[in-house]
């Protein structure tokens, strides 16, 4: 009987300290930014203090420090994401359903000019090696290179799949998740051909990407697996396979304190790993957001992420595992730090 008294006594106490241990990270919520109009979301992105937040038929722009709005950028219908030519002063919205980018004055927000692309332009990006716009086009399996000089397509890249993200080294080679083959294509800058597929077996389903140039580290999201694969950005083997939460679809890596986050939907959670170097992570454990914040993005010089999502209504009993409805007028922007 003592024997089973001390059991019980001790195991809570072992769970706890084994709990506490494992959360290594002290990031919180700390402000929440409300946006009153109804719609879906994709990516987020951050410049010069500016969130700018993609929004079914338009971009939402907030100051980064006080939520306030600065700004629209309408007519974006199908939006997916956001990037910036800071040089020309321009930015680019992916227009998934109008399959076209809206290029905008980022000291007016006046739209200068859209540009087709091909089919559903998904994630887009600014490329320092090339300095050009790249848009990852989800039904016709490509890449469009767009002259941010002249406003066009001046090349397309052919893939076998279905890109999401992608990631440049900024040497020469840019790196994408094929989300229908679970690989990573690599592209030659030079030539625009693509020169390698990756296998990022076991990891399925990719969709966040995240690189770090110093260690030539590739951090991709995997999220029918729920894995983050790291793998070697310089010959494709894999490195590590970390796990993650439910519902991922984003990536962030905080340069400054080599720190990797995957933003898990459905589990309301951000799961955190620390580069020690090129080929050891620890586990920092989970940061608390809220259910559909699955996307993400860093400001850099801050380190503080963001990630969209909204309230929303209960699960169907009959179908529990069907998306939940969109709580209209609950639209949000979470800041964590």
């Amino acid at each position: 009987m003592y024997k089973k008294i001390f059991l019980i006594i001790i195991i809570p106490v072992l769970f706890k300290n084994n709990t506490t241990a494992q959360n290594k990270i002290d990031y919180k919520v700390v402000k929440t930014f409300h946006i009153a109009s109804p719609g879906g979301w994709d990516y987020i992105s951050v410049n010069n203090g500016l969130v700018y937040v993609s929004h079914s038929t338009q971009v939402n722009i907030l100051d980064e420090n006080t939520g306030d709005s600065v700004g629209v950028i309408p007519n974006t219908t199908g939006v997916h994401g956001i990037a910036f030519d800071n040089d020309l002063h321009r930015g680019y919205t992916s227009n998934g359903r109008l399959n076209n980018v809206t290029v905008f004055d980022l000291e007016t927000n006046n739209i200068v000019t859209q540009i087709a692309t091909g089919n559903n332009p998904d994630a887009i990006m600014y490329e320092p090696f090339t300095k050009k716009i790249i848009t990852n086009n989800g039904r016709s399996h490509n890449l469009s290179i767009i002259d941010p000089e002249k406003n066009i397509v001046v090349d397309s890249v052919a893939l076998d799949g279905k890109p999401e993200e992608a990631v440049s080294d900024g040497d020469g080679k840019l790196f994408v998740n094929l989300e229908d083959k679970s690989e990573i294509a690599v592209v030659d800058l030079k030539t625009f051909k693509v020169i390698n597929r990756w296998p990022l077996a076991p990891g399925e389903g990719p969709s966040g990407l995240a690189i770090d140039n110093k260690t030539k580290r590739l951090f991709s999201m995997c999220s029918d697996s729920k894995l983050l694969i790291v793998m070697d950005a310089t010959n494709g083997k894999i490195i590590d396979k970390l796990a993650i939460g439910e519902g991922c679809d984003g990536a962030a890596f905080d340069e400054n304190k080599n720190i990797i986050f995957a933003p898990n939907g459905r589990d309301a959670t951000i799961s955190a790993y620390q580069e020690k170097n090129a080929n050891e992570f620890t586990n920092l454990g989970t940061i608390a957001t809220k259910a559909g914040a699955r996307t993400i993005t860093i400001d850099k010089k801050t380190g503080a992420l963001f990630l969209p999502t909204a309230e929303f209504e209960p699960a169907d009993p009959a179908n529990p595992n069907a998306r939940r409805k969109m709580v209209a007028g609950t639209f949000q922007v979470l800041m964590v730090k």
